[in-house]
């Protein structure tokens, strides 16, 4: 598998959006990073539940997979992909990336 059919540009997500898709933003970090910092309309199943709540996950809409790095949901994105969902994908940088090249509203933490 190729780095680049896991991982997507936050750029990319968010011309997506604008062009009216509708593709499933999965925050898997944890509540009090939420609490800190989100994106809009994300839905959000911390990484420690994703086991147990893959069938919250739909199959049948593009989902980008968003932690606060990009790290964490590297490892979810592989995961949910070993259990058979190949529409799951990585949002590179994760929601810090998200603040810096998409919507600067979104605060950034450590």
């Amino acid at each position: 598998m190729h780095e680049a059919d896991i991982n997507v540009e936050p750029a990319a997500v968010k011309e997506k959006l604008d062009q009216g898709e509708k593709p499933v933003l999965l925050d898997i970090r944890n509540p009090w990073e939420v609490q800190v910092a989100r994106i809009e309309g994300a839905t959000h199943i911390p990484m420690a539940e994703l086991q147990y709540r893959l069938e919250e996950i739909p199959k049948d809409k593009e989902v980008f997979i968003v932690c606060h790095t990009g790290r964490r949901s590297l490892t979810a994105t592989m995961f949910l992909r070993q259990a058979g969902m190949d529409n799951v994908r990585n949002l590179a940088g994760g929601i810090d990336a998200w603040s810096r090249d998409v919507d600067p509203a979104v605060p950034r933490y450590r």
